[in-house]
């Protein structure tokens, strides 16, 4: 159990700190001149419909695993760890190969797009684009959570919530306060080469647990 936790919350912080998860709403809230509620207000909001497509998919691959584990235990002790390394070395294999088209591209322009618009506007806007962007990296470790029945499951979508809406606020927050004023793009251009390395470290620990 304590490994579908830490694995979860290590995927959930890398993922929620790329820049275009929490810069275009510092720059929607300074463009459209936001109070420090409201912007946070609406991060919470978007937040949550990013997260919330991200579960409900999540859950369909979780009872997958679930119907797995009842019947084959080779699944759960073998299958399940290599899939989550093949998937970490797929996505190291794309980062090094510079194919880098970031899942969430279409987000970071939001803010000049929508500068003009109404606040519901922006919001309905933002939060229909996040949705229509779940983490796909998580989805894998949903079947790996399956494996250990509704509880793992259950982890992972509180973990994962929790994790991204409160590091989405507190780099919103430092955003606007101007502490956070790094716009380098490191994270996001090498997030695959980074989810990827503890996608498979993820699957290696799980095997020697097993063994």
């Amino acid at each position: 159990m304590w490994q579908i936790f830490i694995g979860c919350l290590i995927l959930s912080i890398i993922h929620a700190s790329i820049p275009n998860h929490w810069i275009p709403l510092v720059a929607i809230g300074k463009t459209e001149k936001w109070t420090l509620k409201e912007t946070l207000s609406a991060t919470i909001i978007t937040g949550f419909a990013h997260t919330l497509s991200t579960i409900l998919i999540g859950i369909v691959v979780g009872l997958i695993g679930i119907k797995l584990s009842n019947s084959y235990s080779l699944v759960m002790h073998y299958i399940a760890p290599s899939i989550l390394i093949a998937i970490g070395v797929i996505y190291i294999i794309l980062d090094l190969k510079n194919h880098e088209h970031h899942h969430h591209a279409s987000f970071e322009n939001t803010s000049n797009r929508n500068s003009s618009k109404s606040k519901i506007s922006i919001l309905v806007s933002l939060s229909i684009a996040m949705f229509l962007t779940p983490c796909v990296e998580i989805e894998a470790y949903y079947f790996r959570a399956g494996m250990i029945g509704w509880k793992g499951i259950f982890i992972v979508s509180v973990v994962y919530t929790l994790t991204t809406v409160v590091l989405m606020l507190l780099l919103v927050y430092a955003g606007l306060k101007g502490t956070q004023r790094l716009r380098s793009h490191t994270l996001e251009h090498h997030e695959k080469i980074i989810t990827g390395a503890v996608l498979v470290a993820l699957g290696i620990l799980a095997f020697s647990v097993n063994l």
